[in-house]
């Protein structure tokens, strides 16, 4: 299997930042959010978004009922 050199650049460079951090990513994130915090730059705030269901969708039609009926004995 062939390497990628920028995969490698990448996972050498998380490797060093965690390490910085003991390994522990929850600290290097609450360390980048307050040294986001102290740069002065505005912060973007995304809301959760949420996913809009369609009429189709609210309907609780079960996929065995879509089905055409079985043929009827005589």
């Amino acid at each position: 299997m062939t390497t990628n050199p920028i995969l490698q650049e990448i996972y050498a460079a998380r490797a060093q930042l965690l390490a910085e951090y003991g390994g522990d990513l929850a600290a290097y994130i609450r360390s980048a959010n307050e040294r986001a915090k102290a740069s002065g730059h505005i912060i973007a705030k995304i809301k959760q978004r949420t996913i809009r269901r369609t009429g189709a969708a609210k309907q609780s039609v079960t996929a065995t009922e879509c089905l055409s009926a079985p043929p009827s004995n005589p």
